[in-house]
């Protein structure tokens, strides 16, 4: 039996029904400092409850896979400095160590599934890194995406991977991209990448039914739904892409590699900006979360 626990919150949605969102943890331990990152976590599942769903915070704690955490699990995990990050292949040996640990998109993906959730919001998806011709650094997020029946809500790919190579490989892959509302693919903290969006939908409700036929086509995987940053707090690429050069730049030079590439990178912007993209990274989850809430309620009332 997978050792999995469910909150008290979580258990009481699933007995009636009600909408749930899979929430990662990995913005808890690896994508902020803290206090920030324990408001942040809190406040997106404010958003969640807000709009009508019930916020499911996915995490490893003691070799059991926690769905929903209480607000003193956010905390405890807030400052927690060796906390495991889990993707795909890491899942498993972290529960068998019964250690502790955070869920990318990938390993929250498996454990929303599992939990029985269909929908999840995060900030922005792995993809291909810059320079993967060399590196071969593709993030499992993308094979999880074409294996693993969750709808996604990002703001697109993190902006500090190869966007045109990301958008290649889940095209290969047979996974759906679709940008809510426009036509371009957003790019995290901007809302175009300058590249065009395989797919378009416009509501939450097509979305749903789109989620619901692929499952009863028999089609594996699960849909990319890119929701593009509020633009009130967009940064455009003519701002934020020098950042990232230079940040990109420290990574070579200070020999920065694999799972310490990302929160490297998200960090060392954070000081470029001097915290704007910070700002910008809690906007666009907590509109994921809304998104992602609203999709939810209107799969459960698909059947």
């Amino acid at each position: 039996m997978i050792p999995m626990q469910f909150s008290p919150e979580v258990r009481a949605a699933k007995a009636t029904g009600k909408a749930i969102v899979a929430l990662e943890s990995t913005i808890i331990t690896h994508g902020m400092p803290y206090p920030q990152n324990r408001d942040a976590a809190l406040a997106v599942e404010a958003e969640v409850r807000d709009a009508g769903a019930v916020p499911a915070t996915i995490a490893v704690i003691d070799g059991n896979i926690r769905i929903g955490l209480g607000a003193d699990d956010v905390d405890a995990l807030a400052q927690r400095t060796d906390a495991a990050k889990l993707s795909r292949a890491d899942l498993a040996v972290c529960m068998a160590q019964r250690g502790v640990g955070a869920t990318t998109v990938a390993a929250t993906m498996i454990c929303a599934r599992l939990a029985g959730i269909e929908v999840f919001a995060t900030g922005g998806i792995g993809g291909v890194h810059r320079g993967a011709e060399h590196s071969f650094d593709i993030s499992a997020d993308l094979h999880e995406l074409a294996a693993t029946p969750v709808t996604v809500v990002a703001a697109g790919a993190k902006a500090i991977l190869d966007l045109p190579k990301t958008l290649e490989v889940l095209e290969t892959l047979g996974v759906p991209v679709i940008a809510y509302g426009q036509n371009d693919f957003p790019a995290f903290w901007s809302r175009s990448s300058g590249l065009r969006a395989p797919m378009r939908l416009d509501s939450p409700a097509e979305i749903a039914r789109a989620h619901r036929l692929r499952t009863q086509l028999g089609i594996p995987g699960g849909q990319l739904v890119a929701n593009p940053i509020p633009s009130d707090f967009e940064i455009s690429p003519a701002d934020i892409n020098p950042f990232i050069a230079a940040a990109l730049a420290e990574t070579k030079s200070q020999g920065i590699a694999h799972k310490a590439v990302t929160p490297f990178l998200l960090g060392r912007i954070h000081e470029l900006t001097a915290g704007r993209s910070l700002a910008a990274n809690i906007a666009l989850v907590r509109n994921n979360a809304r998104l992602a809430a609203a999709i939810a309620t209107e799969l459960s009332r698909i059947h």
